[in-house]
């Protein structure tokens, strides 16, 4: 069977289509088993992802998609500024929702099911497979003209198109990111404890912060950085458009109601955390200050 004439063809359209909707990367892997997936158990096996427990329903492609022959991964640039106390990624706008309308949009040309950081697959490891980058020591991946400040969406889809050559690593030596983490979480090269990385604690992890780590979650309202922000990578990253979410002041926000959380916030990544976990996070905050 003659396929691959039209698969070339699907796959630079596929592309081409990906760029005029707005994404700056975009790349094409295969549907096979990835190479980190015994690793990835390991970590589990490890308690290392804390109370995320969707984590362990992993999926491949085939059992999302049966006849899945083909995965199309896309990445958003977010180089910005930054506001004080949230990640970057932390926009106007949650990015499910921007890169969601964009990879609908991109799916028509594939009948294919797309994700937003929302599906069962390990979206790092179908990145660095389709050359949009590669995972670094502190398990994020990094490209060589984005550095470390991407967001990543798939497509998976039964039509066979023509695959892209796999990145490399090229991390090195360098350990900054290991040596930067404040909590320790980055306990080897490659791989994060969650249950004591600041963006878990002051997203994911529903209780209370520990303790012992509360004076080093310093000002981080939700999420964090640093670990991103010291890869010596991001000496070339481009600026993107990306809007930060402006923050009202810490003490004010001690006194909202759910509905002038829910004002404020909604439609943003914040949202989600919930005003009960803002509040909980803004009091750490302000015991660091003391």
């Amino acid at each position: 069977m003659d396929v691959a004439p039209h698969g070339m063809t699907q796959s630079v359209a596929v592309k081409r289509r990906a760029f005029e909707i707005g994404f700056h990367l975009v790349g094409i892997t295969t549907a096979d088993p990835l190479p980190h997936t015994a690793e990835y158990r390991q970590w589990l096996a490890d308690g290392c992802h804390g109370d995320m427990r969707y984590m362990t329903r992993r999926l491949t492609p085939e059992q999302i998609l049966p006849g899945c022959r083909s995965i199309i991964v896309v990445g958003l640039n977010y180089h910005n500024p930054g506001t004080p106390h949230v990640a970057r990624y932390v926009g106007t706008r949650d990015y499910h929702d921007v890169m969601g309308e964009k990879l609908k949009e991109l799916a028509k040309l594939v009948d294919g099911l797309w994700y937003v950081d929302t599906g069962p697959i390990l979206e790092r490891d179908l990145a660095q497979r389709a050359g949009l980058g590669w995972i670094g020591k502190h398990t994020n991946l990094i490209n060589r003209n984005f550095g470390n400040w991407i967001l990543l969406g798939e497509i998976l889809t039964t039509h066979e198109l023509i695959p892209d050559t796999p990145e490399t690593d090229h991390c090195g030596s360098c350990r900054r990111c290991l040596d930067a983490c404040p909590t320790g979480a980055l306990t080897a090269p490659y791989r994060l404890d969650a249950r004591r990385c600041i963006s878990y604690l002051t997203i994911e992890s529903k209780g209370e912060i520990p303790e012992e780590l509360r004076p080093k979650i310093g000002d981080h309202l939700f999420g964090c950085d640093i670990c991103l922000e010291v890869c010596p990578w991001n000496r070339f990253a481009t600026p993107s458009t990306w809007q930060p979410c402006p923050l009202p002041p810490l003490r004010e926000m001690l006194s909202w109601t759910e509905q002038q959380f829910a004002n404020h916030f909604r439609g943003t990544p914040l949202y989600r955390l919930k005003l009960a976990r803002l509040l909980r996070n803004i009091r750490v905050v302000l015991g660091n200050r003391g």
